[in-house]
């Protein structure tokens, strides 16, 4: 049988469509945007056709859309434009203690550089509460930076109250919507959010292209240094190739965002249900929101099983899954989300993550599951 693929929150496979759309740009529109002759010219105006069309469907206007080279960049333009932009010496940001690395990272930095940042704890679902926030907010606040769907666990934040209290405070807020991409609906007309980092490698485009979008008189300074390109906020020469992708990549998959739900949801529930039948339910544990997740995401921990020999066994059956861990200089450390959520040390140490996507088939499930519960049970007997 052919392997199964089931981390699509890590990555997707490029889509036909999106591969066909990039080529072209690799071959007869190959001119820099910048250049004034027929060739630059020409790819100018597919780059500002795919900005367009981008904008459009996430509701905002092509000029506040920049272009990057992913989430992780996106993130950091975003802390760091804003912070460095501060005119009147502010030196408090607020986060999460489940945000990605790409969040976490950026904000250790600036405490090593002399900024207070704020870690908001959150429940053993992976929420946050409002009133934390509130609670943290500070004269001196310059930033709140927040995912909108936690990548490990699926949990989603509430991104529409964060954003109200922030504009009520008159304080940036940026959301990390590279996992919401293609699973919410993004309209940034009615969001109340100031910068949103976005990735095309997680709907089927390619990777080395992200966006980033920053609301109207939003000052952000540049991160990168060099020519004036996506209106002076981030040097250097476009990646058209991967715009053109990540542009038809949108194209295709928000319009089907919708359509493509009930098929996710059917393939966990099938992937619970199978799992409850061969184990019992008291046999694992799912970790993340009942209710306010994407279901794309399931997280299961398997007590007295170590997440990476579920790993290890699953991929000699053929199995892609993920682990609710890092390898960090060669020793497997326990999640952070898991972590922050306070689960219990055997949860945390036996957590595999499963993402689904719009290749997986009701029987790649229904095996996964099976081959799952076999090594379960085989696992335990040792």
């Amino acid at each position: 049988m052919n392997p199964i693929y089931l981390d699509h929150a890590a990555t997707t496979p490029v889509h036909p469509d999106v591969l066909e759309a990039m080529l072209p740009f690799y071959t007869a529109f190959f001119g820099n945007p910048s250049s004034t002759h027929s060739f630059g010219r020409g790819t100018r105006t597919a780059l500002n056709r795919f900005r367009d069309s981008t904008a459009k469907l996430l509701a905002c206007p092509p000029s506040q859309l920049i272009f990057t080279s992913g989430g992780t960049e996106s993130n950091n333009m975003a802390i760091f434009g804003i912070v460095n932009a501060d005119k009147v010496g502010k030196k408090h940001i607020i986060t999460t203690q489940i945000e990605h690395h790409a969040v976490l990272h950026p904000c250790e930095r600036l405490e090593s550089l002399g900024y207070e940042v704020t870690y908001l704890p959150v429940d053993p679902t992976g929420l946050i509460q409002i009133e934390d926030v509130e609670a943290a907010i500070r004269p001196d606040t310059a930033l709140i930076s927040m995912m909108y769907v936690n990548n490990e666990v699926g949990t989603i934040q509430p991104i529409e109250q964060v954003g109200q209290l922030a504009r009520s405070r008159q304080i940036p807020f940026h959301v990390d919507a590279v996992q919401a991409l293609g699973k919410l609906s993004l309209n940034l007309d009615t969001l109340p959010v100031d910068l949103m980092s976005l990735s095309a490698h997680k709907i089927y485009g390619p990777k080395g292209v992200g966006a980033l979008y920053i609301s109207k008189n939003m000052m952000v300074s540049p991160h990168v240094y060099g020519g004036s390109q996506e209106r002076k906020r981030r040097a250097g020469t476009e990646n058209v190739a991967g715009i053109a992708g990540f542009a038809k990549a949108v194209e295709i998959f928000l319009p089907m965002m919708e359509q493509m739900q009930p098929k996710v949801v059917e393939l966990r529930q099938i992937m619970i249900s199978v799992l409850e039948q061969q184990l019992g339910l008291e046999s694992f544990t799912i970790n993340g929101h009942k209710e306010q997740s994407i279901p794309h995401i399931l997280n299961i921990s398997f007590p007295g099983i170590s997440t990476e020999t579920l790993l290890m066994n699953l991929d000699l059956e053929g199995v892609a899954a993920a682990s609710g861990s890092a390898c960090t200089s060669g020793s497997l450390e326990t999640s952070h989300v898991l972590k922050a959520m306070k689960l219990p040390e055997n949860v945390t140490a036996s957590a595999v993550r499963f993402s689904f996507g719009m290749g997986n088939s009701i029987e790649q499930i229904e095996t996964t599951a099976q081959k799952l519960a076999a090594i379960v049970k085989r696992l335990r007997k040792i």
